[in-house]
């Protein structure tokens, strides 16, 4: 497959409604994926989550996450991502980025309402700072 561009795989990114593969390691070592919602803010992907979900006391722990966006359409493309990541509980940041991952999502009939519930207590921000981008497409024409 063809690799994508910078630009490209931004492109990739924030098009549409595709869901990212979150790969964690749990503390006994084993892997946990799980999709999430997410948008872009420059090169740093940001998503929400329950401080207490395994996925969030797994970025606690290590800081470190990989994922995977990928189209489901033959004959497919994927960008891998590896990085650190940081968090907050701000409210301010978390209802401005639970909002915009809302929009994405779920359309404007319904921002408010999702904004707010990912934004409410015991949640927390991601923003994950690619160290290691591999991706590649296969589809005609892009």
């Amino acid at each position: 497959m063809p690799r994508m561009t910078g630009d490209e795989y931004m492109e990739f990114l924030t098009e549409g409604t595709r869901t990212a593969k979150l790969a964690t390691a749990r503390e006994d070592g084993r892997p946990h994926v799980v999709p999430i919602w997410f948008v872009m803010d420059g090169e740093e992907l940001v998503f929400v989550t329950s401080e207490q979900s395994v996925k969030g006391r797994n970025i606690r722990r290590e800081g470190r996450v990989a994922l995977c966006v990928d189209s489901s359409d033959p004959p497919y493309a994927f960008v891998l991502i590896e990085g650190t990541t940081t968090t907050t509980e701000d409210q301010e940041d978390l209802l401005y980025w639970s909002t915009r991952n809302a929009a994405r999502y779920v359309g404007e009939a319904k921002v408010e309402e999702y904004g707010r519930l990912n934004a409410g207590e015991g949640m927390m921000l991601v923003r994950v700072t690619p160290s290691h981008v591999v991706s590649e497409n296969n589809i005609t024409g892009e």
